[in-house]
């Protein structure tokens, strides 16, 4: 007779593939999913019983700044509680690691408050976040925009010379070296908006050995997005194994319904080289408040600022009408501060999101007083408002945008599926209940109807709480290519 540690009993599993659901047990062994199927005859310490629940592989939030939250908030309640197993950190050009060696820059404060804290290496990132024991798993991207400010210092307002070119490249491939499992960039950001695309093609070379990923947060995503694509797309070719667009979308009400042009656009380019994308499910956007935002944005909310803090959650156009000020002058009285910004289509978020070479991902900000509410409640809002309310896709197609798709994205060998011999990364869920609590104006709310989260075979969120349990792990690029390679 075989014996599991915890048997997962009578729900119907959704396996990550895109396959239809079935019912089954799961029995889990270690930290490992030892067996899938009718298991009546096993016997296990612990039974949990999934009758009338759908269990699926833990998700994987692909497009995160959670690099420093994995070792100041360790309980990761803000993603456990919507079943997110594993997040992918370093996105948009900034990781915490490496950072410049002189004092903090604002830049970093997207991270953490006290960039001063962050780590100097990658290696060291790795290794302080393995310390903190966080209740997730966590792979990590070197940020181009770190590679400059390690490199250049202030000086970012130029093109880099050939041999800081080469410095960053060295910079990259340690970070490699040490774990990281590719690249990213935000050419739309002041610290890289000078660097010309044959820089990131000189310095992506670097991946192909190492088989790495290039994630961008492109230098536009409005009128000239078209040309922002192919930037990336050879940016991609110069190394990468995979190219990764993040959260597409499209800003201002005058590019509205331009993705049908941007998805085919894509389409056209997946057929001659690996490519995929991130999306959020929302119509607002969040990241620094700047002034060459506002023509974009029919709204703007103040997710943090340092002079105000008191000014958290406000509307940007009523602050400043109280001040008798601009909006402009507005944003310098807040600054540095952080801004969530309403300036997409909705019929341009569900077409991207339904596309097939869509992944989730929640681009939440740990550090915002105020934050956007995709930080918690990302994934619950796609199985519940868009799934299963809105029927925009079925529910084994929105989970595999969670799991399988950006488990092969990524290479995280033995993650986003339910199988035998996979990582025992699980969340069971009450499908009719499933949905996002957070919103703008409460956007730290727990989401209903995930009902329990299991990492690395042990149960991190049961019943609407944290249970404690950290087990989660640091992700490191050599380790995945061998577990691929053994299978």
């Amino acid at each position: 007779m075989s014996h599991a540690d915890v048997m997962i009993a009578g729900g119907q599993v959704i396996d990550g593939s895109g396959a239809p659901a079935r019912k089954a047990d799961v029995a889990v062994r270690g930290d490992r999913i030892a067996a899938v199927g009718d298991l009546r005859t096993w016997t296990a310490e612990r039974r949990v019983n999934a009758a009338g629940r759908t269990v699926t592989p833990g998700f994987i939030d692909v497009h995160t700044h959670d690099d420093a939250a994995l070792f100041d908030r360790p309980d990761m309640t803000m993603k456990i509680s919507q079943g997110v197993t594993t997040v992918i950190c370093g996105n948009c050009g900034l990781s915490a690691a490496p950072c410049p060696l002189h004092g903090g820059v604002d830049f970093f404060k997207l991270l953490t408050p006290k960039p001063e804290s962050l780590p100097r290496s990658v290696d060291e990132l790795l290794d302080r976040v393995d310390f903190a024991k966080p209740a997730l798993n966590a792979a990590f991207l070197v940020g181009h925009s770190s590679l400059r400010m390690r490199v250049m210092g202030k000086d970012l307002g130029r093109v880099a010379t050939p041999s800081e070119i080469d410095q960053m490249r060295d910079h990259l491939d340690d970070g490699l070296d040490a774990g990281a499992i590719g690249l990213s960039s935000g050419l739309f950001y002041p610290p890289a908006q000078a660097a010309t695309t044959e820089e990131l093609v000189e310095i992506a070379t670097v991946l192909e050995p190492a088989q790495g990923v290039y994630a961008a947060h492109m230098r536009d995503e409005g009128d000239r997005i078209i040309a922002a694509i192919d930037e990336t797309l050879a940016i991609g070719r110069a190394g990468a194994r995979m190219t990764v667009i993040s959260h597409h979308k499209l800003g201002g009400k005058r590019n509205a319904g331009r993705s049908r042009e941007t998805l085919a656009h894509i389409e056209r380019a997946a057929a001659t080289q690996p490519l995929a994308f991130d999306v959020y499910p929302y119509v607002a956007s969040s990241t620094m408040l700047m002034k060459g935002r506002l023509a974009e944005a029919e709204r703007v909310l103040v997710a943090w600022s340092e002079p105000h803090p008191e000014l958290a959650g406000q509307d940007l156009a009523a602050i400043a009408k109280s001040w008798g000020v601009g909006l402009e002058a507005a944003v310098d009285r807040l600054s540095p501060a952080g801004g969530i910004y309403f300036m997409m289509d909705e019929g341009d978020v569900r077409r991207i999101m339904t596309h097939k070479l869509a992944m989730i991902g929640s681009d939440g900000l740990p550090v915002d007083r105020h934050p956007h509410p995709r930080l918690w409640g990302t994934f619950a809002r796609v199985l519940g408002h868009y799934s299963r309310d809105q029927n925009l896709f079925d529910l084994p197609t929105a989970v595999r945008k969670m799991t399988g798709h950006p488990a092969e994205v990524f290479g995280l060998s033995g993650r986003g599926r339910i199988a035998p011999g996979a990582y025992a990364d699980l969340v069971m869920l009450d499908p009719s209940q499933v949905i996002d609590r957070a919103d703008f104006e409460r956007p730290t709310q727990a989401s209903d109807g995930i009902e329990m989260v299991m990492v690395n075979g042990q149960i991190v969120w049961r019943d609407g709480a944290a249970t404690g349990a950290r087990p989660g792990r640091v992700l490191r690029r050599q380790a995945l290519l061998d577990e691929a390679q053994t299978g």
